[in-house]
């Protein structure tokens, strides 16, 4: 099948690009810098600009499916706005190019109000993609543990720099996190399943726990002492993203929105996605000793030339 992926540089596309390769689809990858893109083997390297309509032209012809993997959180403060338009030219390209398939992932999280900013335009994202001509299945992951992964780095860090932590509540909230390699092989996996078009479905791995008992277990697997928390019900989501921006590397908007984000429960309340396909799913703290391994020279080198 001839398959078209956006955000084939970033953290789920770069590796998702080698496996559809695998899969034995034909590859197109679209970047907004195609000559700082070292691409595979056998990938058709196109440039393209979600957020300039005409940059698009042609990009989608002959395409039979398209993975939306893009999304503006740490732009600034209009981050949701340029995902909507991101998503609008998207699906208009999409639909006048005659794609049947569109796959998009997206946040999992309860339905309703009270949905972080983030989620909430992930949400928004999911709908206008679903406006489009052409079968749109939505994979909605939580914490996605992975080398490069922002939030996963976030908890990385904070138990690396941090013996004792003062934190709201937020750090009981339940969360289902899913491996990287879990992800991909869901995403390649309904590609291959035409009973999933047009459907939305929760992915997520074996493990339940609270963003302590992640941070306690990447500790572990990081051959650390688990961090000693302490929760307080005064310190806002506001002043924790302070904290964790002076901690950690995370940028402060990035670090914003994703403790925002921790007060929504996470957790998958419907496994239908497993009537359609087979994935063995990866456990927490084998998630994470993979997350931690070091990475080979080539990938390192590979990564490097697309950031």
């Amino acid at each position: 099948m001839n398959v078209l992926v956006t955000g084939a540089t970033g953290f789920v596309g770069s590796r998702l690009v080698p496996a559809l390769l695998a899969a034995g689809h034909d590859v197109r990858a679209m970047s907004r810098a195609p000559a700082a893109y070292d691409a595979p083997a056998g990938v058709d390297v196109v440039g393209g600009d979600l957020l300039d309509a005409e940059s698009l032209a042609g990009a989608f012809e002959g395409v039979s499916a398209a993975y939306y993997l893009v999304h503006s959180m740490g732009s600034g403060p209009d981050y949701a706005e340029r995902d909507r338009r991101a998503a609008r030219n998207f699906a208009e390209a999409a639909s006048a190019a005659g794609v049947e398939r569109v796959i998009y992932l997206g946040g999992l999280g309860e339905e309703g109000s009270d949905l972080s900013d983030h989620l909430r335009s992930r949400r928004e994202v999911e709908a206008v993609l679903a406006e489009g001509k052409y079968d749109l299945t939505t994979l909605r992951a939580a914490i996605i543990v992975g080398a490069g992964s922002a939030s996963f780095e976030t908890i990385r860090q904070l138990v690396s720099r941090l013996p004792v932590m003062v934190t709201p509540r937020w750090v009981r909230t339940p969360c289902q996190p899913i491996a990287i390699e879990d992800v991909i092989a869901y995403l390649v996996s309904v590609l291959d399943a035409p009973e999933t078009a047009g459907e939305t479905y929760e992915i997520g791995g074996p493990d339940v726990l609270s963003y302590g008992e992640m941070m306690r277990e990447t500790a572990r697997g990081m051959g650390r002492r688990p961090p000693l928390i302490l929760t307080v019900p005064v310190l806002t989501p506001r002043l924790s993203s302070y904290w964790v921006w002076l901690v950690t590397d995370v940028d402060f908007a990035v670090a914003r929105e994703l403790i925002e984000g921790l007060k929504n429960p996470v957790v998958v309340t419907d496994d239908s996605i497993h009537d359609h396909v087979e994935v063995e799913r990866t456990p927490f703290e084998a998630a994470v000793e993979q997350a931690l391994r070091p990475a080979p020279r080539e990938s390192r080198a590979a990564a490097g030339a697309t950031q």
